[in-house]
C-alpha cells in the first residue's frame, strides 16, 4: 500500500466529489476522482488505488456493475470498495455488497463515519498486502529450497556414480573440487596390494560361465566393502585380479598397516582362497 494511501472517488455529482476530496485531503490521503462508472472503471485499472469510494447511481455504468467488473477481473489487485448511496432502500445496499462492496455509507456522508470506515478499510488493505508479500516470500523461499535440493540431489548422484570407480573420500573431493587431478604426475610413498583367487584360472576353464560370474560377483562384493572400509583405492581389476593403492590419491595415515589389516580381513572373509 502506498504512503499516503491513494483513494479513488467515483461519483457523477461534482459537489459530492468536492466534499469528499476536501475531507479526505484533510486526513492526508492522496485523492483522485472519476465522473461516472466507465471513467471510474478505467481509473481503477490504471491508477490501482488503495481504496475506492463508489457511488451507486451513475450514468453510463452504475456502481453495482463497476463493482462486479472489478471483482471479476483476475488482474485487478484486491482493493476495498465503500459503496456510497443516497438510497434509503436496504435492497440497493445489499445489492452493492453482494456485487463486491466491502462497506457502505449513506448520503449526506457523516465526516466521522467516513473517517472511521476509510481507516478500517485501509487497515484491511494493509493486512492483505502484508499477507501477499509473505506469500510471495514463501514462494521465493520454496523456489530457492527446490533449487538447492535439486543441486544436492544432482551432487549425490554424481558422487554415487563416482563411487563406482573411486573411494567415497576421493569421490567427494572430486565433486567438491578440492582434489587435484589424480592423473597428474606426482611422487608419493604408497603401499600397493595385489589380490587374486587361488585356482581361479583352472576353475574358470572348467566351470559354466554363470558359475564363474557368480563367484566373481560374491568375491568383488566382499573385497569392495573391505577396500572402502580400510580407505584403499581400487586402481584396477581384471577378473579375479585386483590392485589396491593406499595413500594415493587420498593421503591416509598408516598406509602399510591398513593394507595388511585389509588383506587379512579379505582372506578371512573369502574363506582363505585369496592371496
Amino acid at each position: 500500500m502506498r504512503t499516503p494511501p491513494r483513494i479513488l472517488i467515483v461519483d457523477d455529482n461534482a459537489t459530492n466529489v468536492k466534499i469528499l476530496q476536501t475531507r479526505l485531503g484533510s486526513e492526508g490521503y492522496e485523492v483522485v476522482s472519476a465522473a461516472d462508472g466507465l471513467e471510474g472503471l478505467a481509473a481503477a485499472r490504471e491508477l490501482t488505488p488503495d481504496l475506492i469510494l463508489l457511488d451507486l447511481m451513475m450514468p453510463r455504468l452504475d456502481g453495482i456493475e463497476v463493482c462486479r467488473r472489478l471483482r471479476a477481473d483476475p488482474d485487478f489487485p484486491f482493493t476495498p470498495i465503500i459503496i456510497v448511496t443516497a438510497m434509503a432502500d436496504l435492497k440497493d445496499v445489499v445489492a452493492g455488497l453482494e456485487a463486491g462492496g466491502d462497506e457502505y455509507l449513506t448520503k449526506p456522508v457523516d465526516h466521522a463515519a467516513l473517517a472511521a470506515r476509510v481507516r478500517s478499510m485501509l487497515r484491511i488493505k494493509r493486512l492483505h498486502d502484508q499477507v501477499e508479500a509473505l506469500v510471495a516470500q514463501v514462494k521465493d523461499w520454496n523456489a530457492t529450497l527446490e533449487r538447492r535440493v535439486a543441486t544436492q540431489v544432482a551432487e549425490l548422484e554424481r558422487v554415487g556414480r563416482l563411487r563406482r570407480f573411486f573411494s567415497p573420500q576421493l569421490a567427494e573431493l572430486i565433486v567438491s573440487g578440492d582434489a587435484e587431478d589424480p592423473l597428474q604426475s606426482h611422487r608419493r610413498e604408497i603401499t600397493v596390494v595385489f589380490l587374486d583367487l587361488r585356482g581361479f584360472t583352472a576353475f574358470a576353464e572348467s566351470a559354466e560361465p554363470e558359475d564363474v560370474m557368480g563367484v566373481l560377483r560374491q568375491y568383488h562384493a566382499a573385497t569392495g566393502e573391505l577396500i572402502l572400509a580400510y580407505e584403499g583405492t581400487l586402481e584396477r581389476f581384471t577378473g579375479d585380479g585386483m590392485m589396491i593403492f593406499f595413500n594415493d590419491p587420498v593421503p591416509i595415515p598408516d598406509a602399510a598397516e591398513r593394507a595388511v589389516r585389509m588383506s587379512l580381513a579379505i582372506r578371512e572373509r573369502v574363506g582363505g582362497i585369496a592371496e
